[in-house]
């Protein structure tokens, strides 16, 4: 059973302070009405593991972005077998295309452990596009970066190598625009990892410790620090 009880917007509250400063497409807002109304429009949750933030099907009434924590975006094939596409960690925000077209999710997104959530209900996403460059500047770069993590997701699905499918994967997860809240170490487990990459964890103990037999990362208490993006981006 869930930590948590009851529905997420029973659960949410305003975000403080210091969960708003770290939302970083906020600082692109110049203008003090702007940025007044997203601050008092975002409310923050937290999602217990395992717990479903957005089902397939459900209306999309808020956009969403990790505070703390890891999430997993996936769906299932007509025939019930599921389909990883991305993992979400700390800073990275979701959904753009979504919000805009007012459509119903075509994906899951689950806690992969306790995770802090803030959301920006539908209505302010679509007031911000109407009036703000900066943030129609910030949703086309998320758009067009979202799409060429997807298009690579697609080329990880086909790799028969696991060395090179984790690698990929982390070097996603290392997304400097999609998510910089990471940094250069990425807080992640080997059972997650494993989750997101489709491999077990044992397996995805031997890659790790291939990648930092070669200097692409290092393998910390609760985390793993990327010493070479790009050689995780083109390990082969």
């Amino acid at each position: 059973m869930h930590a948590f009880v009851g529905p997420l917007h029973a659960r949410a509250r305003a975000a403080t302070a210091e969960e708003l400063a770290g939302i970083h497409w906020l600082g692109a807002l110049s203008d003090a009405d702007e940025r007044a109304r997203a601050e008092a429009d975002i409310l923050v949750v937290e999602v217990a593991a395992g717990e479903l933030l957005c089902r397939v099907g459900r209306p999309a009434t808020y956009w969403f972005g990790v505070v703390d924590g890891l999430l997993k975006m996936s769906s299932d094939t007509a025939h019930g077998v599921p389909i990883t596409f991305t993992g979400v960690p700390r800073g990275g925000w979701f959904g753009e295309g979504t919000m805009i077209k007012r459509e119903p999710y075509r994906y899951n997104i689950q806690a992969l452990r306790k995770s802090v959530v803030a959301g920006l209900n539908v209505d302010t996403f679509h007031w911000l596009l109407s009036r703000s460059i900066a943030f129609n500047g910030f949703v086309m770069r998320q758009l067009n970066e979202r799409l060429g993590q997807f298009i690579g997701a697609r080329e990880i699905d086909r790799l028969s190598d696991p060395d090179v499918r984790v690698a990929r994967s982390l070097a996603a997860l290392f997304h400097p625009t999609l998510y910089p809240g990471v940094g250069d170490l990425l807080r992640i487990t080997q059972q997650e990892l494993g989750y997101l990459v489709g491999l077990s964890r044992q397996r995805v103990n031997e890659s790790l410790h291939t990648l930092q037999r070669r200097g692409c990362i290092r393998i910390e208490y609760g985390g793993l620090r990327v010493l070479d993006l790009e050689g995780l981006r083109h390990s082969i």
